[in-house]
């Protein structure tokens, strides 16, 4: 397989970057704001990187409306780590002993559930699973408990295409919010969360930073056992700097964070990620080959899942998807099926070359 022009990926994340955004790196790589070096091989404590730093503080908070009172961290070991530091930091402020409850729609947020039982009490307090997944619980279904100190749910399923349309009201209770996989695609009002948390593997940069959003008066009260790394107060107190940070991937999310608000901030980027998401799902509706099992109004524009209706021209169809320049359409293993997953970005070109190669599969099929 060969190509001269770039393909268009589908990937779930790492995900496809801005070309804009890969072509500046790749000019700045050798020779970085004339200093004869790379931004990767320059001290993270040097004055030149804490400028870098600062910017990325700063165009995140512009992009978001992030308030003064909320402490961005931009730390290590992604959404599974802080599967762990969530409940480390917040359970403590439940008032009869470390509590919290969990709303479980797919597999990332039973990830979640999972992990927190080993600090303390995690109820379930909604599921989705018999439903495998498909569709999110009705809120008046929802048992929460009345001493929990926070609720957590995904706002979008990357494995299963399920994504919550809005933030789900909780009273008065703390909510925090898995945003990995729909970080910036949308606007957000951050004061509807206590704690916002995502890797930027998807719609940001390259993995490896995952970006905590907290509300500062939820910071304080870690377990005695919580690593120094997951410690929120202490990366807040450090800048994130605790050790050493991925300075490459903080450099590449700041790019990023500049290529959205040079494309029109967020409210722009979600018109775009509708239209997007609407062109396939329309076709996806309309066809007698393809199918989403999703809920309609629970369908991630994220992330869509679709199966093909004879299983058995799978791979088939993933040779020739391939061929076409059209990669990583295969569903997660957990989940099977196909799975086209198009972030900030993905162009619409590759939504519309897409939907072109699909008919054409289904008139040949």
């Amino acid at each position: 397989m060969s190509f001269d022009h770039r393909i268009f990926n589908f990937a779930a994340g790492p995900a496809t970057l801005p070309e804009e955004v890969l072509k500046q790196a790749a000019d700045e790589m050798l020779n970085w704001r004339g200093l004869g070096t790379s931004v990767m091989e320059i001290s993270h404590r040097s004055k030149e990187f804490m400028e870098v730093y600062e910017e990325v503080v700063q165009d995140l908070r512009a992009l978001m409306n992030i308030p003064s009172n909320y402490e961005i961290l931009f730390l290590q070991g992604g959404g599974l780590g802080q599967n762990a530091a969530i409940p480390m930091n917040l359970m403590p402020l439940a008032k009869n002993g470390p509590r919290a409850d969990y709303i479980v729609t797919g597999i990332w947020s039973e990830k979640s559930y999972k992990e927190a039982q080993k600090y303390g009490i995690a109820n379930l307090a909604a599921s989705s699973a018999a439903e495998k997944f498909n569709t999110i619980p009705p809120r008046d279904t929802w048992e929460l408990s009345d001493d929990a100190a926070y609720v957590l749910y995904c706002a979008n399923e990357t494995i299963g295409g399920v994504e919550f349309p809005n933030v789900p009201d909780v009273g008065q209770t703390c909510l925090v919010a898995d945003i990995s996989s729909n970080f910036l695609s949308k606007e957000m009002d951050v004061t509807q969360c206590g704690v916002w948390f995502g890797g930027v593997q998807k719609n940001i940069g390259p993995s490896g930073v995952t970006i905590v959003i907290v509300r500062q008066d939820l910071i304080g009260h870690s377990m005695g056992i919580t690593p120094l790394i997951w410690d929120w107060s202490i990366q807040a107190g450090t800048q994130s700097m605790i050790n050493t940070p991925p300075t490459f991937s903080i450099y590449m999310a700041g790019l990023g964070f500049k290529w959205l608000l040079k494309q029109g901030g967020v409210k722009v980027i979600e018109k775009r990620n509708k239209e997007k998401a609407d062109l396939l799902y329309s076709y996806l509706d309309q066809s007698s080959l393809y199918e989403n099992r999703v809920t309609k109004e629970y369908r991630s524009r994220m992330n869509v899942t679709f199966f093909l209706k004879d299983e058995s021209l799978n791979a088939e169809f993933l040779e020739q998807s391939n061929a076409a320049g059209l990669v990583a359409l295969r569903g997660h293993k957990a989940a099977g099926g196909m799975r086209a997953s198009i972030y900030n970005a993905m162009p619409l070109e590759g939504v519309k070359t897409l939907v072109e190669f699909m008919r054409d599969f289904e008139r040949r099929a």
